[in-house]
């Protein structure tokens, strides 16, 4: 352990000469004023604590702290990391003066305008998501079947002349061609684009500021880097990431303008701030679960359940008409695109097909059997989860460099094509080619005439095509080796897939996995008796395969009943598929966490789950709170502010504002908190006393100023301020928040995370009973404490 925290740096509370407020490191390096405790090797339990010490195995030398000050160093991976990189995002409105005079000079019909405006907001990410998926699906059916065409009329033609070799060596070439296209403007121009954004998306509702995650670029790189995954065979589906995109269109569109592009349209002026941004990113990410699966309903449920950490009433309502509008518009395209204009009947991306012959009817004596395949479907995602861990750990040590990561991506895109081609040279599964076969792609290979390759139905498709032919293709399509073989190779393909740098999602893979082994499950039980096979049809137990191994994965259970039902059009499953997904949770959280909490945990970010740890009320606002604090003054010399921001050391976000109520002897007195941005902004139109006195100043700063600036505020380095206006003096009062959140310093920590959390609080001033700032709890200070093994333990604070 010894190795990894010399790389961390660390500061006993008692000796810090800082401040303690909402802390982004520089990645250069610098020393972050923090407390870091940390279990020695001999120890069993954390000490917490105010005054804390770090036990090593070996001692540090000066030369080697030197050393970790000067440059990072890179910090071997360890989930008891917790990275100091990210920042937090102001979910609490700043009611300060500026803010109230606005509010009370708007009028009642002013109020009912801004609430149309969420509504035609709301209408437009809706419209420009369902726009966004029919793209990605016409691109995905074109390319796809360019592809197979050429790929199938090859096999065709060497399987009579011989030489069947140069069709894997083209099979495997185009798809390692489109790979790594799509490997490359990931790695290269935007790795947050990387994966299918859920987990970023679900931090950001959370709270927290992933970097780059909703701009423009990473919207462009997203959709045409899954379009290139898809084609290139991959094991991935292009219903995660339509998650994402949906929530990058809703920042974007809620914005009225794009920093990107550096246009402003002047519009929806009034929304730009991260609470505002917050409600609609929450719809975006509905209205995309909603054109991906078709399932409105579902979305608004998923965006509850995965996605948004703080909901209310009207929230719902609006997301609702989101994902509708959603659904909507990628049905009205696509059926003027398969030239049936006005045929609203294509639900999503994936169309599952309408389960309704009589013998997809359930019986009560099934529930069992459902319910052992919801706990294996628990088991086989539990044990994905852990491979993809390891995986993962590995990448981020080893594969970290662009150029790895395009060549693994290619690596992975020829596995694919070659393990397909082998198990389809060698599979002896030949079926009849029937009315009722739904193969778009069926080859023949060395089966009869009239006959196809079974297997190959399986790997030579696209995903979505795969998962509905194992749903609806007539029992007996397929034999038990063949569906056997698919599901572990697809099992291990897909799991090696999820991670790398491309733009990929484990939906469709993990329903796929399932589909086949409840079908294999399926065509076993029907085996066994002669009545079995009255009841027991394959494409039924297809369904309940492919929601076990999902919710085994992913761990959703509520949105993802909801979205199953609305995509097989059948409501008479909710039963089944709500056990098998209580199931796969309770057996998969036995052994593992979820795919999307796992992957938050590998990027050390410190999200705030729903409640404080379980243990955790023994310790109080005092032991987890940073000090000393950084205060201001109201009334406060321009160079101080200055110096306060340009700290490298400490580069804080948050500064309490104090005001001497009595003699210069006794301590300041809250009065209030200021934000880094703000105090910027100020900079920027030098806002000080004096010029204000002499009437230099051209008008009166308003909230637009600050609105023009957000997102993106400029650093303090490039803001000149002379020597002159250094001996300036800036008054505060007009522009902090006056009534910040605080605690008393004996306030339990769950307390604290209660409603620190639940009002997406930046930072929570601690108080003694003179009202004096003795502390600040931030987001960091929170996030660090988890039970683990050893009851309550405490994350280390790294410059990863």
């Amino acid at each position: 352990m010894a190795n990894i925290t010399k790389k961390v740096s660390w500061s006993s509370r008692g000796d810090e000469s800082g401040a303690a407020g909402e802390e982004t490191p520089l990645l250069n390096g610098s020393e972050q004023s923090r407390p870091l405790r940390q279990m020695s090797s001999g120890s069993t339990v954390f000490q917490i604590g105010r005054l804390s010490t770090v036990d090593l195995e070996e001692e540090i030398t000066t030369e080697e702290q030197d050393s970790a000050r000067g440059r990072p160093k890179e910090i071997p991976h360890n989930e008891k990391l917790l990275s100091l990189k990210f920042e937090s995002l102001d979910y609490d409105n700043i009611e300060n003066q500026l803010f109230l005079e606005e509010e009370r000079r708007m009028s009642f019909m002013a109020f009912r305008c801004l609430e149309i405006s969420r509504w035609v907001i709301c209408g437009l990410i809706g419209f420009l998501t369902g726009l966004i998926a029919c793209f990605i699906d016409i691109m995905v059916e074109q390319l796809a079947g360019l592809k197979y065409r050429l790929i199938k009329e090859n096999i065709v033609k060497f399987t009579e002349a011989g030489g069947l070799s140069i069709s894997l060596l083209l099979w495997a070439a185009l798809n390692s061609f489109c790979v790594m296209f799509g490997a490359i403007i990931v790695a290269f121009f935007e790795p947050i684009a990387a994966g299918s954004g859920i987990p970023q998306i679900k931090c950001f509702l959370n709270g927290v500021k992933i970097p780059r995650v909703v701009r423009l670029k990473t919207l462009v790189v997203k959709v045409v880097g899954v379009i290139f995954s898809v084609v290139g065979g991959l094991a991935v589906g292009k219903e995660g990431p339509m998650i994402h995109s949906g929530a990058v269109l809703a920042a974007g569109v809620s914005q009225g303008r794009s920093t990107s592009l550096k246009k402003d349209f002047k519009i929806f002026e009034y929304f730009r701030r991260d609470t505002e941004k917050r409600d609609f990113v929450s719809a975006g990410a509905a209205a995309g679960v909603s054109a991906a699966f078709g399932a409105p309903v579902g979305g608004v449920l998923f965006s509850l359940e995965e996605g948004a950490s703080f909901w209310n009433q009207m929230l719902t309502w609006r997301i609702f008409f989101a994902s509708m509008i959603s659904t909507f518009t990628l049905n009205f395209f696509l059926s003027i695109y398969e030239n049936k204009p006005g045929d609203l009947s294509n639900p999503g991306l994936i169309n599952f097909g309408r389960f309704e012959s009589e013998a997809m009817e359930y019986n009560l004596y099934e529930i069992p059997l459902f319910i052992a395949m919801g706990a294996i479907g628990g088991g086989l995602g539990a044990f994905f989860n852990f491979l993809n861990y390891w995986l993962t750990i590995f990448r981020i040590r080893y594969v970290h460099r662009p150029c790895l990561q395009v060549i693994e991506a290619m690596l992975v895109a020829a596995v694919n094509a070659t393990v397909a081609f082998i198990l389809i040279y060698f599979s002896t599964d030949c079926q009849p080619l029937g009315p009722d076969q739904s193969e778009e792609y069926p080859l023949q290979l060395f089966c009869a005439d009239g006959e196809f390759n079974a297997m190959a139905t399986t790997f030579f498709n696209t995903p979505e095509k795969s998962v509905r032919s194992l749903f609806h293709n007539p029992t007996g399509t397929y034999n038990s080796l063949t569906l056997g073989l698919f599901t572990v190779t697809y099992f291990f393909l897909a799991c090696w897939t999820y991670g790398l740098a491309v733009s990929a999602g484990v939906f469709i893979p993990s329903l796929l996995i399932g589909a086949a082994w409840g079908r294999l499950c399926g065509i076993l039980l029907a085996s066994t008796t002669s009545t079995a096979s009255m009841w027991a049809d394959p494409g039924k137990y297809a369904l309940i395969g492919a929601a076990a191994q999902l919710g085994g994965i992913v761990r959703m259970t509520l949105s993802l009943t909801v979205i199953m039902m609305e995509a097989t059009g059948n409501v008479t499953y909710g039963l089944p598929i709500m056990l098998v997904l209580m199931t796969a949770k309770i057996v998969g959280d036995y052994f593992q966490e979820g795919l999307y909490d796992l992957h938050i945990k590998l990027g050390s970010v410190p999200f705030l789950h729903g409640e404080a740890p379980a243990t955790s009320h023994w310790l109080t606002a005092r032991e987890v709170m940073s000090s000393p604090v950084t205060c201001l003054n109201r009334i406060e010399k321009v160079g101080t502010i200055v110096d306060t921001l340009s700290n490298t050391s400490t580069n804080h976000n948050g500064f309490p504002v104090v005001v001497q109520v009595s003699g210069d002897d006794e301590p300041a007195k809250l009065c209030g908190l200021i934000l880094r941005s703000q105090l910027i902004v100020l900079l920027k139109h030098k806002v000080f006393v004096e010029l204000a006195r002499s009437r230099l100043t051209q008008r009166k700063l308003q909230l637009k100023d600050f609105r023009d600036a957000y997102p993106r505020f400029p650093p303090i380095q490039s803001i000149h301020v002379s020597q002159d206006e250094r001996e300036c003096m800036m008054d505060l009062t007009e522009f902090m928040n006056p009534t910040p959140y605080t605690v008393p310093q004996d306030t339990s920590l769950p307390r604290v995370f209660k409603l620190f959390r639940a009002l997406g609080l930046r930072h929570l001033v601690v108080v003694d009973d003179d009202n004096r700032v003795v502390g600040l709890v931030t987001r960091k200070d929170l996030a660090r404490y988890h039970v683990g093994k050893h009851g309550l333990e405490e994350l280390l604070l790294a410059q990863t």
